[in-house]
């Protein structure tokens, strides 16, 4: 009754590409609608105080989070043991006693060292408070007379404002870092504790978990579960290594350079090196500042010592041992080290390239089972 010529084929075709595309738009905003809501949720929490609430409930089950941390770590270790017909009570004691036996190993070798590097350290600070005075000296003679005498003034009561402040809230400074060591000591110890009877049923608490959890999707917490631990375990691990090589390697060069007390400064910089791309930055200031104060040819040896480091873990120790496991683009990386600095602090940014990783991983898999990148995403049909 009705022809459809070629006009109408063409408006009903055009219509089609219109509620297409429209609905794409809503899928984009209802996505991005998500996404603001959980800022913002998150922008509450902190004006709220709520995280601070948080930090103070997870500082005082810490113990219990340091012993899950390690039962996590060293359950694949159990369970190859155990493939190897040891039985579970077994392999998690010869576990805990090859730890613990590292562990005091490299207590006994460094501690005794970094301590008598840190009383080097303190009876040199006199001196180089002097030769900070006589860099600035020699810096401020290139201006006239009254403004290079002003400057210097300005300098020197900054500095022996700092200096002052220093002296006044030492004993405090004192009191709270011997406070804060014996704190974390002690819960790091009752985390060893926790951490070996948990050991003894991990494998339980995933069954545990899986109770609470309908059948009908057992099988994808169990796949995103499995993704989430290769994923976290293996940045852990390659993370560890590079920090030791980064510290041994740091050693030998700020060693050959002629800094006092190379390891503290190795060791800062191997600290730092767990913020991606601005934590060796940070941890090289402190050495370098403390190498020109000592002598210029010092501070330059430095410069190149910790210029060579950076250049073998670029090159050798992150392709090598990191490779492509975290498969994480760097703008994505440094924009959440951004965000998370903003919210959380220093603590942030050590955290967020594992929390971004976990991220993506949770993300991959529900793009998996329900395809909606496609749907954001305008494309031919």
């Amino acid at each position: 009754m009705f022809k459809k010529g070629k006009d109408k084929e063409l408006d009903v075709t055009s219509l089609n590409e219109i509620i297409h595309t429209g609905k794409k738009f809503v899928n984009i905003a209802y996505f991005m609608t998500i996404v603001a809501i959980v800022l913002l949720g998150t922008y509450i929490l902190k004006e709220w105080k709520v995280f601070g609430v948080i930090g103070e409930f997870l500082s005082v089950i810490s113990p219990i989070f340091i012993g899950f941390i390690i039962a996590w770590l060293f359950d694949p270790l159990v369970k190859k043991l155990e493939d190897k017909k040891v039985p579970r009570i077994l392999a998690c004691i010869i576990t805990y006693l090859l730890f613990l036996g590292l562990l005091f190993l490299i207590i006994y070798l460094l501690i005794p060292t970094l301590i008598g590097q840190i009383k080097d350290f303190i009876d040199v600070i006199p001196g180089i408070t002097i030769q900070l005075k006589d860099a600035f000296e020699n810096m401020f003679k290139a201006f006239d007379g009254a403004t290079g005498r002003s400057l210097l003034n300005q300098v020197y009561a900054a500095i022996e404002g700092i200096a002052k402040g220093l002296t006044e809230s030492l004993p405090d400074t004192l009191f709270q870092t011997g406070k804060g060591l014996i704190n974390g000591g002690v819960s790091f110890v009752l985390g060893l504790m926790i951490g070996f009877y948990m050991l003894f049923d991990f494998n339980k608490i995933n069954d545990f978990i899986l109770d609470f959890i309908p059948k009908k999707h057992q099988k994808n917490y169990n796949d995103l579960t499995a993704r989430i631990n290769e994923s976290l375990r293996s940045y852990l691990q390659g993370l560890f290594l590079i920090m030791l090589l980064v510290f041994i390697t740091q050693s030998i060069g700020l060693t050959l350079a002629g800094l006092q007390a190379p390891l503290i400064f190795a060791l800062f910089c191997a600290l730092t090196d767990v913020i991606p791309y601005f934590g060796p930055y940070i941890g090289a200031i402190p050495a370098v500042i403390v190498g020109f104060t000592m002598d210029p040819l010092v501070g330059i040896c430095c410069i190149i010592s910790i210029l060579v480091v950076q250049a073998l873990e670029n090159n050798f120790y992150q392709p090598l041992i990191m490779g492509h496991t975290m498969k994480l683009h760097p703008v994505t990386i440094m924009v959440g080290l951004l965000i998370f600095q903003h919210f959380f602090g220093i603590i942030g940014m050590i955290v967020a390239t594992p929390v971004i990783a976990c991220a993506k991983v949770i993300f991959n898999f529900v793009n998996e089972k329900f395809n909606f990148v496609d749907k954001l995403i305008p494309g031919e049909e």
